[in-house]
């Protein structure tokens, strides 16, 4: 066995007990342990992790450990100053092109995955995934994994992916939006809710058949999508889930909970 000691900066101390948040610990390592390794076993998943500095130096997952090491794990890179060591290995998800910024959502995150939609982000989502499932989208698709289950994150093909603390869907959005900073890339309401695939704008005429009395009359500027046929309108639903965006965008304080249920299929301003 080997002794290292660890710190764990930022956020990534929620992922510890308590007796370890915020401060330097040692921890026993079995022979040949790699970074990756003892950070998983201490409870934080590698997707969690923006850099590693061994003994001052940068790091990456492999590397193995030796006696009287010390490990220093971040999460927001952008907090932190680095020497001359060289660059970085890691890409940065914060830095990854707006097309590249495409998520797979586990099955327990369908209203996150309903507001990334809202928001013009590419996320897949279906309530009978299974954690395989969701492994090979992430790994096929070049996918960043949403979850709340830190050891689905832990799995070694999982590259990217974000643990998603909050609990209520609009909480989540704004999370994720200052995580990896959204709000520059969001396009709303280019993609269908529902299908996640892009809408189009169409005549009011090849759909007023379709459309309920009071949002024909009231109404003129529709979008569809060509898969699942939903027609789309600036009703008090879209309204609202503007309201929602512009709130997290803008990073306002204050909580969220006028904006509960927004993700709701139950409310929406669409007619299939």
């Amino acid at each position: 066995m080997v002794t290292a000691t660890f710190r764990f900066y930022q956020e990534l101390g929620e992922f510890l007990p308590r007796d370890r948040r915020g401060r330097t610990f040692a921890a026993e390592c079995a022979r040949q342990s790699t970074t990756k390794h003892m950070i998983e076993a201490l409870g934080v998943p590698h997707t969690e992790v923006e850099m590693v500095l061994v003994n001052g130096d940068e790091s990456g997952f492999d590397r193995v450990l030796e006696d009287g090491d010390h490990v220093a794990v971040y999460s927001r890179f952008e907090l932190i100053e680095v020497g001359p060591h060289g660059g970085i290995a890691q890409e940065r998800l914060r830095e990854r092109q707006r097309e590249r910024m495409r998520f797979v959502a586990d099955s327990h995150l369908g209203g996150l995955a309903r507001l990334l939609r809202m928001a013009g982000y590419d996320t897949l989502y279906d309530n009978h995934y299974h954690d395989d499932d969701v492994e090979d989208l992430a790994e096929n698709d070049d996918r960043i994994v949403l979850t709340r289950d830190r050891e689905l994150l832990k799995r070694r093909s999982i590259v990217h992916g974000c643990y998603i603390h909050a609990l209520d869907p609009p909480q989540q959005l704004r999370e994720l939006f200052d995580r990896l900073d959204l709000a520059g890339g969001a396009r709303p309401f280019s993609l269908c809710l529902h299908c996640n695939v892009a809408l189009r704008e169409v005549d009011k005429a090849s759909v007023a058949a379709r459309l309920p009395e009071s949002v024909g009359a009231l109404h003129d500027s529709f979008t569809i999508c060509d898969n699942c046929l939903r027609v789309y309108w600036k009703g008090s639903h879209y309204k609202r889930m503007a309201a929602l965006l512009a709130a997290v965008a803008q990073r306002k304080e204050g909580a969220l909970e006028d904006f509960a249920d927004v993700e709701s299929s139950e409310e929406s301003d669409f007619h299939p």
